[in-house]
């Protein structure tokens, strides 16, 4: 039996994508058998980003699948090490579905209020619904650069009961023009930016390992 992560978010946007291609990529890249569940059957980015990966025959492979239901990818998702949920662009009953079932939720978002204010709603009504809030986490992406506003959305969180992943991935032209490729943002080739998003994908990686290691 594997790791199971849900990347969800009841706004669009958020990122989610994004957030699930570079974990992806990094377990890839450490040889655990991966797949990505695309759940946004309307756009099904996280597919066609697959499919530009294999044009350019970029390793390593990550496996991606679209599935329209939360049951039909749960009962795949035993089979690999590592599943990701990249979730639909709205909070649903499958949000539901795949959070209760996963070791960590990550809740990615912007700095701006509107951005925090429905991301905590959300993290709130998960653990209505019987998440466990140690197993909710929040990671900023599509930031600015600005360290004030930074500090202020961290301070916003903090006052609220779950995990905070250390650092953001900014909004920049690199991130895109990687995954326009077919790449994730830790696969850019400018190394500032490669740096900081790889530091943010492996703080959200130590989060896991801590549950694991305390469940």
């Amino acid at each position: 039996m594997g790791y199971k992560l849900s990347i969800i978010n009841q706004k669009g946007g958020s990122g989610k994508s994004t957030i699930a291609r570079a974990i992806a990529t990094c377990y890839a890249t450490a040889k655990w058998d991966v797949k990505i569940a695309d759940l946004d059957i309307n756009q099904s980015t996280s597919f066609e980003w697959l499919q530009r990966r294999l044009t350019n025959k970029i390793e390593p492979v990550v496996a991606v699948e679209a599935f329209g239901s939360a049951n039909q990818a749960l009962k795949q998702a035993d089979n690999y090490d590592m599943f990701v949920f990249d979730g639909a662009p709205t909070a649903s009953r499958t949000t539901q579905q795949i959070s209760l079932e996963s070791d960590l939720v990550i809740i990615p978002t912007g700095l701006a209020v509107d951005d925090l204010k429905p991301s905590v709603v959300l993290a709130n009504n998960l653990t209505k619904e019987g998440v466990d809030k140690e197993r909710i986490c929040f990671v900023f992406n599509r930031a600015t650069g600005s360290d004030s506003e930074y500090q202020e959305a961290c301070e916003y969180l903090q006052q609220t009961p779950y995990f905070l992943i250390d650092g953001r991935i900014e909004d920049k032209p690199c991130y895109r023009q990687a995954m326009d490729l077919g790449r994730s943002v830790i696969e850019t080739r400018f190394k500032q930016p490669r740096d900081k998003a790889e530091k943010v994908i492996q703080n959200i990686i130590n989060r896991l390992e801590t549950l694991i290691e305390g469940a």
